[in-house]
């Protein structure tokens, strides 16, 4: 069994929503709908406050470029496009739209032959983005004429406490394999692979007994970050995407399980992408599980429908590796809100940081091979050049240096400040 070299082992904290069948999530009065839920351009609005529109509806069209489209989630009355606050702390233009709990829907017109181009242009038009956090357009994504021979799909949900993908894989297994037959006329590839780690035997097992010929099921050592794209692509076909590069130039491409079942709904049942699974867990909440949340839905009503104590030691969207710690509950969901945590005391670590002890914890940790404590040193200097030198650039964000380093520094954000800064002054 392939696997990458490094990573950690930090608890997995799943069996508070595993077993948790997926339902529905709450009914809000009210969505903001982000017109950037995705990597490239915000979307343009394509409606006025005073307009009523339907669940399913265009709302913004995908702007010139990188972008991706963006589509009502519940039936109702816009009522303005304004700022609101985001996770990042800055207020961006949201469509805020009130739900008046008709539920009347306008659907896209299923495809009844799709070839590799009618799907292609299905998925653009239905707004799918990379669901497991990254948010890249997906037609954007696929289209890549013909220089990949292997899709690989990513069911290994590598995150502490996220169940999303997992119980996807076990309700939805039929769907999620159309979708990868769609995802594979899409963009030309001749097999599938899906990536799960070995902590899930159900799902193996079950997918395993399901597809076959053309589509195979690879069991994944359990390690920490298994599901990132070079580890995922290297761990499923043996192949090194090269230093700089992306998964096509190793003839590989990869979508997340969420993606390849968006693409099945968007394709058979002319879904378009407005609504998601999210796991929500944590010892601070009252109900942990899985459910169909629409985009645009306030933290604060997820909160409450899931008892999710508001005044808990830490909120987190997204996973505690990767996410992000949540300051208000005004921020609402979009497409790749995987999760929402509500932590007590006892699942967090207070960190005060003391001088670097040279220990090379963070170096040992690091998939990437990189030496975070040499990028923070450059950044702390404002030598961004050596920041870049040293492979700032190279950070997937994983987050397993700032979990090793025994001085509790924060390694993780000073390289992405680094990255950050590197890529905004083009050094």
């Amino acid at each position: 069994m392939k696997t990458f070299t490094k990573g950690v082992h930090p608890a997995g904290c799943k069996d508070l929503s595993e077993r948790e069948k997926i339902g529905a999530g709450p009914e809000p009065a009210h969505v903001w709908l982000a017109l950037s839920q995705h990597i490239g351009a915000p979307a343009v609005p394509v409606v006025e406050p005073g307009q009523r529109v339907l669940r399913g509806q265009l709302v913004a069209k995908k702007a010139e470029g990188l972008s991706a489209n963006i589509y009502s989630p519940i039936a109702g009355v816009v009522k303005e496009v304004a700022g609101h606050i985001t996770i990042s702390g800055k207020k961006k233009d949201h469509i805020r739209i009130e739900n008046d709990f008709t539920d009347e829907e306008m659907l896209l017109p299923r495809l009844a032959e799709p070839d590799g181009a009618a799907v292609l242009a299905r998925i653009e038009e239905a707004g799918i983005v990379g669901m497991g956090g990254a948010g890249f357009p997906t037609a954007a994504k696929l289209a890549v004429g013909g220089r990949a021979d292997v899709l690989v799909v990513n069911g290994a949900e590598c995150e502490p406490y996220i169940t999303c993908d997992h119980r996807i894989m076990l309700e939805y297994a039929d769907d999620l394999l159309r979708g990868i037959r769609f995802a594979m006329l899409a963009c030309g590839a001749k097999r599938a692979v899906i990536g799960i780690e070995k902590n899930k035997r159900d799902a193996i097992e079950l997918l395993s007994a399901k597809c076959g010929g053309d589509i195979s099921v690879r069991p994944l050592r359990t390690r920490y970050p298994q599901g990132a794209e070079k580890q995922l692509v290297y761990g499923c076909t043996g192949r090194t995407i090269p230093e700089g590069k992306l998964p096509v130039d190793a003839g590989a491409v990869v979508v997340n399980v969420h993606t390849a079942l968006s693409i099945f709904r968007a394709v058979e049942l002319g879904e378009p992408c407005y609504r998601r699974v999210m796991t929500v867990s944590g010892k601070a909440a009252k109900k942990c599980g899985n459910f169909w949340v629409k985009n645009g839905t306030p933290l604060r009503d997820l909160a409450g429908f899931c008892g999710g104590d508001e005044n808990c030691a830490r909120i987190v969207c997204g996973g505690p590796m990767m996410g992000d710690a949540v300051f208000s509950l005004k921020i609402c969901t979009a497409k790749t809100s995987s999760s929402l945590l509500f932590l007590d005391e006892s699942e967090c670590e207070s960190k005060v940081a003391s001088v670097c002890i040279g220990c090379g914890r963070c170096v040992q940790a690091c998939p990437m091979g990189l030496s975070p404590t040499f990028i923070e040193e450059a950044l702390f200097k404002k030598d961004y050049a050596e920041a870049k030198r040293y492979g700032a650039l190279a950070c997937i964000g994983c987050g397993c240096c700032s979990y090793v380093c025994p001085a509790k520094r924060f390694l993780a954000q000073s390289v992405k400040l680094a990255k950050k800064i590197i890529g905004e002054r083009k050094i």
